[in-house]
């Protein structure tokens, strides 16, 4: 079977048994270097996508995909605005929505809030706090029965539960005879919520949306709709074509904009984490380059018998390129397999090891997100192993070039 001549060679370099035992320890910590760096990297990038999925997940269970609201000016048409939204392709489900800040006080404490106005048969239809629900039910919310479902936080920080009563304060005032007062109404808890967001479980509340309406005094008008697709990713680009089914005086948000900050922090930090491990795998490159080096040495006679025979530069140089290869080709492989079912095991992997020294890295007591979740992306592994193999091949170049340059009678001077 016919084979290139550097590759021939260069593969027989790379199994031959060393008279430099030193050179050939260099050669395997090369390789398990860059095996140990592409390991760690699609293990921790698996990782932080999985903590973001959760996060998406978390937000998502009580945000909207999109929201239509109008300028300046609460909406009187929402029935209309959410037939002609949900006409778009991949609207799945629309809500109407009162929204508004208010100071929420129980027991002696007190705390600032958001307070969400919502129809209770039409929430399901757009987020998942129905499902998340500790105690009592959405359709507890009856209009005119001034009904209150607090975040767990909320209600542990206002020491209130099922029956209690809460005082809503509205940042509105009232004039009477005795002068100008702030509003307020009494509620009743009637459920409480957890999503597992500190945002959410410590400052939401949520209200019957007629009660809203009398509460903040929008005269059957609401804030706004918001709106579910069937996939959420699509956000950014059905939004504009919303914006095309409706008249003009609206304003449609997708969720990448309301969570704008966090999601940038998010993908920072998996671009930082990125670089810190992919000096790994250059550390394992430069150990590449000292091998090549040492070995072009070690066969300067090998090379000026090969000249002497015919061999080009450019020969020379293929077969210290090969050589270099394989030994990143392994040790990306290696790495691969050994980080991908890391990857998709890490839960159990660390449930094991929390199990084997009784230890919990992450107590819910401090975390909201308790435990180690991971969402193996097949593009970053594509990514990481491209990255790997150029790095390496660049390594090869210069030590590859010395051998190149190689002139067969002073090589052969001594021998």
């Amino acid at each position: 079977m016919f084979r290139p001549l550097p590759a021939y060679i260069g593969l027989r370099y790379v199994r031959a048994k060393r008279r430099n035992h030193f050179i050939s320890f260099i050669s395997l910590i090369s390789m398990l270097g860059i095996a140990v760096g592409v390991w760690a990297l699609i293990t921790v990038l698996s990782v932080m996508n999985g903590f973001e999925q959760e996060l998406r997940t978390r937000i998502l269970g009580m945000a909207a995909h999109l929201t239509i609201e109008g300028v300046d000016r609460p909406l009187t048409d929402w029935r209309q605005v959410a037939l002609a939204a949900q006409r778009t392709p991949h609207v799945v489900g629309a809500a109407p929505y009162v929204q508004g800040e208010a100071m929420l006080s129980g027991n002696g404490a007190s705390t600032g809030v958001l307070v969400r106005g919502i129809a209770p048969r039409e929430e399901p239809k757009v987020s998942d706090v129905g499902r998340k629900m500790k105690a009592g039910h959405l359709t507890d919310l009856k209009p005119g029965g001034f009904g209150i479902i607090l975040g767990s936080e909320l209600a542990n920080n206002l020491r209130v539960t099922l029956g209690d009563k809460v005082t809503v304060i509205i940042p509105q005032a009232t004039v009477t005879p005795a002068g100008i007062l702030p509003r307020f109404k009494r509620f009743t808890v009637v459920g409480i919520f957890e999503v597992g967001m500190h945002e959410y479980d410590s400052g939401l509340a949520l209200v019957d949306i007629k009660d809203a309406e009398r509460m903040y005094r929008l005269n059957h008008a609401v804030t706004g709709v918001r709106l579910k697709l069937d996939d959420m990713f699509l956000a950014p680009s059905i939004g504009p074509k919303v914006v095309r089914n409706l008249p003009g005086g609206y304003i449609v948000q997708n969720w990448t904009q309301m969570h704008r900050n966090l999601f940038r922090a998010i993908n920072m930090e998996k671009r930082v984490m990125f670089i810190i491990l992919f000096l790994i795998v250059a550390v394992a490159a430069f150990n590449i380059v000292s091998t090549l080096v040492m070995v072009v040495t070690d066969k300067q006679a090998d090379i000026a018998i090969l000249r002497t025979l015919g061999a080009t530069p450019r020969t020379v140089m293929g077969i210290f390129m090969v050589q270099g290869c394989v030994i990143g080709i392994i040790g990306t492989l290696i790495g691969v397999v050994t980080g991908v079912p890391t990857a998709i095991n890490v839960e159990r992997i660390v449930e094991t090891i929390e199990h084997i020294f009784g230890v919990h890295f992450l107590s819910p007591d401090v975390y909201y997100i308790s435990e180690i979740v991971s969402d193996l992306h097949w593009s970053d592994v594509y990514t990481i192993s491209a990255f790997s193999l150029v790095i390496t091949l660049l390594a090869t170049l210069y030590p590859a070039w010395r051998a190149s340059r190689t002139q067969p009678a002073e090589a052969l001077r001594y021998e």
